[in-house]
């Protein structure tokens, strides 16, 4: 029984690290971007590497651990949740070393647009992100629900980005380019704040044992990722 303990905090430790990594991934990739940092949008292209070897530890110590212990009711939720968690976090890193590479082009492109909007984004998105990682380590559904409350503010901010963008786009074609890469950066960061609402929902659900409502609150926003499947 200890030494099931013991597997169970392991993985639970796992998960918290390969948030942390991610949560650093991200940083760096806004760093990338606000302040045209090509060094730390390295560090966050190379880091997606390791990010992707920890999910793999994780999913294969899971599975050990479903056939080996056969575990039932919480414990079971909480090794189901892990896989769930961890591919969602490898799928935010993978958002941000995509913000990270657009942002080198960026680096290029000298053009009449501000990153204030960018930038506020980028804030939310790390914050939900802490509070996320948070969430796991402390093992607190209330801070989960708290996080899937305030991706709302996420979806409103994508909004007036794009909006922002299609207009500079309309003025000038010679902004196109600059403002399609920013486009693309801000979908990166709106996916990267769906997915953090998704490992709140999978957190809340092995904690308590109670799913949340099916329809999560969205902003104003006409281009909720919900409207595309593919997304």
């Amino acid at each position: 029984m200890k030494s099931y303990e013991q597997d169970l905090g392991r993985l639970r430790g796992l998960v918290t690290k390969m948030g942390g990594m991610v949560e650093a991934q991200a940083a760096n990739a806004a760093r990338a971007v606000l302040e045209h940092n090509a060094t730390a949008a390295g560090y966050a292209v190379q880091d997606d590497l390791n990010v992707d070897s920890l999910e793999r530890e994780i999913v294969d110590f899971a599975i050990r651990l479903l056939a080996l212990r056969q575990p039932v009711a919480a414990d079971l939720r909480m090794i189901v949740a892990s896989l769930k968690i961890s591919g969602d976090l490898e799928r935010i890193g993978d958002y941000a070393a995509n913000v990270a590479k657009r942002s080198l082009v960026l680096n290029e492109i000298a053009a009449p647009y501000s990153l204030s909007g960018i930038g506020h984004m980028c804030r939310l998105v790390q914050e939900n992100l802490k509070h996320t990682v948070d969430a796991i380590g402390e093992d607190n559904a209330e801070r989960a629900l708290e996080v899937w409350r305030s991706d709302i503010m996420i979806d409103d901010v994508y909004s007036g980005i794009f909006r922002e963008q299609i207009t500079y786009m309309m003025e000038d074609p010679r902004n196109i380019t600059p403002c399609t890469h920013l486009l693309f950066i801000a979908k990166n960061l709106e996916r990267m704040g769906d997915h953090a609402t998704n490992i709140a929902e999978t957190l809340h659900y092995a904690i308590t044992g109670s799913t949340m409502p099916n329809d999560r609150p969205k902003g104003e926003s006409g281009f909720s990722t919900n409207r595309y499947p593919g997304a």
